[in-house]
């Protein structure tokens, strides 16, 4: 999203006051680009929520999704550049990777009163250790999970209900309304309104604007599908340490994979921020 936005001539004035408060900070030429980029974020997010109700995701830097320190100094770093817009860290969500270290830097961050997103989230693994966090919201993906499984079975597709990505997220929420988490799940990453219906009565959808269209543009009736007091099956409780999360996580292969693809991806476009702002 910032990059998009930084690359549009209604944005152009953001990129040069961000150049200029990261020139006034002084340090080294990545420091300055690392206080370029978050202040980039920061205004371009200012002026979302000047549009919109509710909260904005504010992503920390891919590049620290293995460093659970780095994360929280740059988190902290965020916040405090959006409260010095005017800003209240109750409109704001801080936006991590859902590796380990990642999660962990979500719970501290959380115990300091600052609401997390935990995103590329793929695996029960990581739901699990966010829901023993207790972040915020997570994001799985859905569309990407089923992406993963048509390439490897090699099939066209898969009926509505038999969706993998709808699968896991079913089995997510199912999760902590069972055990009583508060973890909000927002599924993302939709491929088409048959998923997005599949998990009609989850706490939250991202949905695609064309998506919306789509289904405003439909008179079928929807169903609520997924429903906190009516859990379809009992689940045993997990606690996973760091090595019991590694080993779950590990061996789910889609899992592994697409966390690792969605980590380079984001950074590549990290990259190609910094790039057209040097």
């Amino acid at each position: 999203l910032v990059l998009k936005a930084a690359q549009m001539p209604a944005y152009a004035h953001l990129l040069t006051e961000a150049k200029q408060w990261s020139a006034s900070q002084g340090g080294g030429s990545q420091v300055q680009m690392d206080n370029t980029c978050d202040y980039l974020a920061v205004a371009i997010g200012k002026e979302i929520l000047s549009a919109v109700p509710g909260r904005i995701s504010t992503e920390v830097d891919s590049r620290l999704s293995f460093d659970t320190e780095a994360t929280v100094t740059r988190a902290l770093k965020i916040i405090d550049l959006y409260q010095q817009q005017g800003i209240d860290k109750d409109r704001v969500l801080i936006k991590i990777a859902s590796t380990w270290e990642g999660i962990q830097a979500g719970k501290a961050l959380e115990q300091q009163g600052i609401n997390c997103n935990l995103t590329l989230l793929f695996s029960f693994a990581q739901a699990i250790a966010c829901a023993e966090a207790g972040v915020y919201l997570i994001s799985p993906f859905v569309g990407r999970i089923m992406d993963w499984y048509k390439a490897s079975m090699k099939v066209d597709g898969f009926e509505p209900a038999q969706d993998p990505g709808v699968i896991s997220v079913s089995k997510i929420f199912d999760y902590y309304k069972q055990h009583g988490y508060k973890t909000v799940v927002m599924g993302a990453s939709f491929r088409n309104t048959q998923e997005i219906e599949q998990l009609a009565g989850c706490d939250r959808l991202t949905i695609s604007p064309a998506l919306m269209q789509d289904l405003a543009d439909d008179s079928g009736e929807l169903v609520q599908q997924l429903n906190g007091e009516q859990v379809v099956e009992a689940q045993a409780k997990f606690s996973l340490n760091q090595a019991d999360f590694r080993w779950m996580h590990n061996e789910d292969a889609m899992a592994t994979e697409k966390l690792a693809e969605g980590i380079r991806n984001f950074t590549r476009d990290q990259e190609k921020l910094e790039a057209l702002l040097a």
